[in-house]
C-alpha cells in the first residue's frame, strides 16, 4: 500500500484533519436524512388506508344479513357495510344466486358470463 496520498489531497495533517472534519459532519447530515425519510415511510404505512378490497357483498338489514348483492371493491354503491371478500367469495355467492350490481358488473369482471 503506498504512503502517498492521490492528487486531490493535500500532504499535511492539518488540511487532511479538516477535511476529514468536514466529511464527518456531511456523513452525520446523511445519516439523519436517511433516518427522517425512513420514519416519514414508517408513518405513512402506519396511517395509510387500508386497500380496496377486489370485491365486496352488501348484506341485509334482516336479522341473519342475508346477502343481497355483489360489488367491485370500488362501486361507490356498495356503502360503507358491505364486507371485502376474495375472488373466491364473490363467485360462490354469484353461484349460490346473490345478485351481481347492475352497474359495476362483477359477475363480467370475474368472467362468469360474456359482457
Amino acid at each position: 500500500m503506498p504512503d502517498t496520498l492521490p492528487p486531490p489531497y493535500p500532504p499535511d495533517d492539518e488540511r487532511l484533519a479538516a477535511i476529514e472534519a468536514y466529511l464527518t459532519v456531511q456523513l452525520m447530515h446523511v445519516r439523519q436524512q436517511r433516518a427522517a425519510v425512513a420514519r416519514r415511510q414508517e408513518i405513512q404505512q402506519r396511517t395509510a388506508p387500508p386497500p380496496v378490497p377486489a370485491y365486496r357483498i352488501q348484506r341485509g338489514l334482516d336479522a341473519i344479513r342475508t346477502p343481497v348483492q355483489v360489488h367491485l371493491g370500488t362501486c361507490a354503491l356498495a356503502g360503507k357495510g358491505a364486507a371485502g371478500v376474495t375472488e373466491e367469495a364473490a363467485r360462490r355467492a354469484l353461484a349460490d344466486q346473490v345478485r351481481p350490481c347492475a352497474v359495476c358488473r362483477p359477475e363480467t369482471e370475474l368472467g362468469m358470463i360474456d359482457g
